[in-house]
């Protein structure tokens, strides 16, 4: 157990690490030469280039060197299912953000990005291909119940996503009890350093964070009033074609088994697939 629990903080140091200073570890995968055949690559040699955060485990973390995880998984079955050629590299949130914006370096970003109507002004996304929904991580002594309980309390998240949008319109702009960190992996880290009273984020990450970590004696709370369900899509920039080319490979993989089989691997249960394929 204690080495176990080692590991898990020796990782999300890591990421934090690599997140911090944009260093960049990339995955690659040829898959235009194992899936030729596949009608919707129709002979492209483009090897695409992925930018990602690689500090939301379950979903994307670093294990030594190598880029792990649920949206790595996916992507590459994506990508085999349309025959094309991709890397991932991890490059942190903002710098991702902000590559796949300007489409010079990295034609997507898929790091559990969001799609909200604020993101969908700067671009564009692919078909949703994942549920998710921020919950509160607490002590199991807490009698916090809801978010709105964390007002007055001091509450960490990551800088530029829905959690920290979320908590800034519930504790308000400039509140200093809200600390923001570039990555989720910092923002654990403080709240086990005693430094914060709860940290919202992601179901999954807090989930796995849980249960990796049970001599610290967390848990979690969901707020189905404050917190609404929210959809991973891939991000692009705006005018992409390469949203064309794989949505029909997502829908495919969803439909044919695949993704419930990625599904099972990280999260142990069965996904609601059919749910995932009429939200538009």
């Amino acid at each position: 157990m204690k080495k176990r629990i080692a590991l898990g903080i020796i990782t999300l140091i890591t990421a934090a690490l690599l997140s911090g200073c944009g260093a960049k570890t990339e995955t690659t995968s040829n898959n235009a030469a194992d899936n030729g055949s596949s009608a919707s690559g129709g002979g492209d040699e483009t090897t695409y280039q992925f930018a990602s955060d690689a500090s939301y485990r379950p979903m994307e973390y670093m294990d030594k060197d190598e880029l792990k995880g649920f949206d790595i998984d996916f992507i590459a079955a994506v990508m085999k299912e349309a025959g094309l050629k991709h890397k991932v590299s991890n490059v942190g949130w903002d710098a991702m953000l902000e590559s796949v914006k300007q489409g010079t370096e990295y034609q997507a970003g898929v790091s559990s990005i969001s799609i909200t109507d604020e993101r969908a002004q700067t671009y564009d996304f692919s078909m949703p291909y994942f549920e998710s929904v921020n919950v509160i991580m607490v002590k199991e002594d807490s009698d916090i119940k809801s978010a709105k309980d964390l007002e007055g309390k001091k509450v960490a998240v990551q800088s530029g996503t829905t959690a920290d949008t979320l908590m800034t319109k519930i504790m308000g702009e400039g509140n200093t009890d809200l600390k923001r960190f570039d990555s989720n992996a910092v923002a654990l880290l403080e709240m086990d350093q005693g430094g914060a009273d709860a940290v919202v984020a992601d179901i999954a990450i807090v989930r796995d964070y849980i249960k990796t970590n049970p001599d610290k004696k967390y848990k979690e709370v969901q707020d189905t009033t404050d917190f609404t369900p929210e959809y991973y899509g891939i991000a692009y920039p705006k005018g992409s074609g390469l949203k064309a080319k794989l949505d029909p490979a997502i829908k495919t993989v969803i439909e044919n088994g695949t993704y419930a089989d990625l599904y099972k691997k990280w999260f142990d249960e069965e996904p609601d697939t059919a749910h995932l394929l009429e939200t538009k």
